[in-house]
């Protein structure tokens, strides 16, 4: 009896260490993306997208996982029609040629189970730059209404305009600005 109980018990720990990846769809409705930079020296300016799709895979346990995130480019928002048209221009967004924004990881890290940075690339109009989001929060539980797990997190960088051929009215508007991802994603 005690053979038994000691095998199943082994076996109940290497399946929980050699746990498979987990994969999560972002939630739209949870996850939008955001800038802020200088305006004039005046007031920073926070402006969002309203439209995100991708996927997280974790491990955690491993500590391994990626991280594909699409943002409409079109969806930008910034409370004015007329600047949202303006930015979806070929000085900024140029969304006729380049309608998305996409980040795609290559190295999570992780201390213990809970991640920490992403780092991979980005790329806006076109032009791909290596960055690492910090990610200030990172949370898994069952989602109290969707009945299923889910994972949320807020990851931020700082990047350049100029770095992706959108750096006109620098200085005046600030060239460097912030990008955070508040994510909310749901077990597939």
């Amino acid at each position: 009896m005690k053979k038994i109980s000691f095998f199943a018990l082994a076996s109940c720990f290497a399946s929980s260490l050699f746990a498979a990846p987990e994969t999560y769809v972002i939630e739209s409705s949870h996850t939008f993306p955001r800038f802020e930079y200088s305006h004039l020296g005046y007031s920073t300016q926070v402006q969002r997208f309203n439209k995100t799709t991708g996927k997280i895979t974790l491990d955690r346990a491993a500590g391994t996982g990626s991280v594909d995130v699409i943002i409409d480019a079109k969806s930008v928002d910034t409370g004015y029609a007329l600047f949202d048209t303006h930015i979806q221009g070929t000085d900024f967004f140029d969304t006729a040629t380049f309608p998305t924004i996409t980040f795609k990881s290559d190295q999570l890290t992780f201390e213990g189970d809970k991640l920490t940075s992403v780092s991979g690339d980005l790329t806006i109009k076109g032009i791909t730059q290596k960055v690492k989001l910090n990610v200030t929060s990172f949370h898994c539980m069952p989602h109290p209404i969707l009945k299923k797990e889910a994972c949320g997190a807020n990851a931020s960088t700082k990047i350049k305009r100029s770095d992706f051929a959108m750096g006109k009215h620098t200085p005046y508007v600030s060239d460097e600005v912030t990008l955070t991802i508040p994510v909310e994603a749901v077990k597939e």
